[in-house]
């Protein structure tokens, strides 16, 4: 879950109703200030679009939760690709409700927020404009102008954020007992399976354009007999290739397939994804050792083995910290899921 105050400062967002928001795209500020230059047009009053227990939520609150759900919106000039624009409005729409109800169970439990902390976070969020012009042009937009409002604005996000750490954060940490538990529970979900370091030096038909392709496209017979020409000269130079930078060389040279860029290199192949024509030649082979001319999927290819894994199990030691972490945001989520129905199971939403 994002830290409110986080959004408010530190998201690229852009303060305008959703109809400019079409045609111009937000700006690339620090910080997530909410800038419309002096040379901008006026912004239209900000419209309800959802009440909250009486709260109201505009358009300004709602875009600027969707443009935290999708920043990629400036590449596409501001607005959103038509065919996702739906779902970001209604997942916006939903997380600004949901805030607004957390901040007032927030206040409802009396929750407070220390003047040295709120100075300070008026201090931080400050430092995250250029110049005053900038920031002033901020507050005029956001806040009316007035740095009390402001203030409330910042104190707000952090109550929400004291909030939700409260009821999600800090009940969804996730012990080393509790991850050991369920890794004992569950070896299946670490097995790694057994994997193949291979470079690859590769003779296509003269039609395909990269491995995939040469399958779809089968060689005549005068196209087979010019491939494994071809292959037969690549043969003999990489048997006498000595390491993986020679043999990756060589690669980049005269391969034809998308690997030569990479030197030939796959990394580590799963054994399952390994043609049955090299796997069978692989499997026999020794690290540093070069194949013989192999065919496999109307392909003529030279393989290098590099390494050979072998399957196993993933120690605890290993996935633990990912472990911990999967489990955490987990956890979290469904806490967050849960405080949301809670929350709105008496409260009274209208949406606009």
């Amino acid at each position: 879950m994002k830290s409110p105050l986080r959004q408010m400062c530190f998201c690229v967002i852009i303060s305008c109703a959703p109809a400019l928001a079409q045609k111009t795209a937000p700006p690339s500020l620090p910080a997530g200030a909410s800038l419309v230059s002096a040379h901008a047009p006026a912004l239209p009053a900000p419209r309800p679009v959802a009440r909250v227990n009486g709260a109201v939520l505009t358009d300004r609150d709602l875009l600027r939760e969707m443009y935290t759900i999708f920043p990629y919106a400036k590449q596409h000039n501001g607005g959103f690709p038509t065919a996702m624009e739906a779902d970001i409005r209604r997942g916006a729409l939903k997380m600004i409700e949901f805030e607004e109800l957390a901040y007032q169970e927030a206040k409802r439990l009396q929750m407070t927020i220390a003047p040295e902390r709120l100075a300070a976070s008026e201090k931080q969020f400050r430092q995250h404009f250029s110049d005053e012009q900038q920031y002033e042009a901020f507050l005029q937009t956001e806040a009316s102008g007035s740095r009390q409002v402001l203030r409330a604005k910042i104190k707000r996000s952090l109550l929400i954020e004291d909030f939700l750490k409260t009821e999600v954060n800090d009940k969804s940490a996730v012990s080393a007992a509790e991850a050991k538990t369920f890794y004992m529970k569950t070896p299946e979900r670490f097995e790694v399976p057994e994997t193949y370091a291979l470079q690859t030096i590769s003779i296509l038909p003269p039609r395909a354009r990269g491995a995939k392709e040469a399958a779809a496209t089968p060689a005549t017979p005068e196209e087979m007999k010019q491939m494994r020409a071809r292959a037969e000269e690549a043969l003999k130079q990489a048997k006498a290739t000595k390491s993986y930078e020679e043999f990756g060389v060589l690669a980049e040279k005269i391969s034809e397939d998308d690997y030569r860029v990479m030197m030939g290199d796959h990394r580590a192949v799963k054994s399952a994804e390994i043609p049955h024509e090299i796997l069978a030649v692989v499997s026999k082979m020794h690290p540093g050792e070069v194949s013989d001319l192999l065919q496999a999927e109307g392909v003529f290819t030279i393989v290098r083995l590099n390494a050979h894994y072998p399957s196993r199990l993933e120690k605890f030691g290993e996935a633990e910290a990912a472990l911990r972490a999967q489990m955490q945001s987990t956890k979290a989520e469904r806490l967050r899921r849960e405080l949301d129905a809670r929350l709105r199971k008496n409260a009274k939403i209208e949406e606009l």
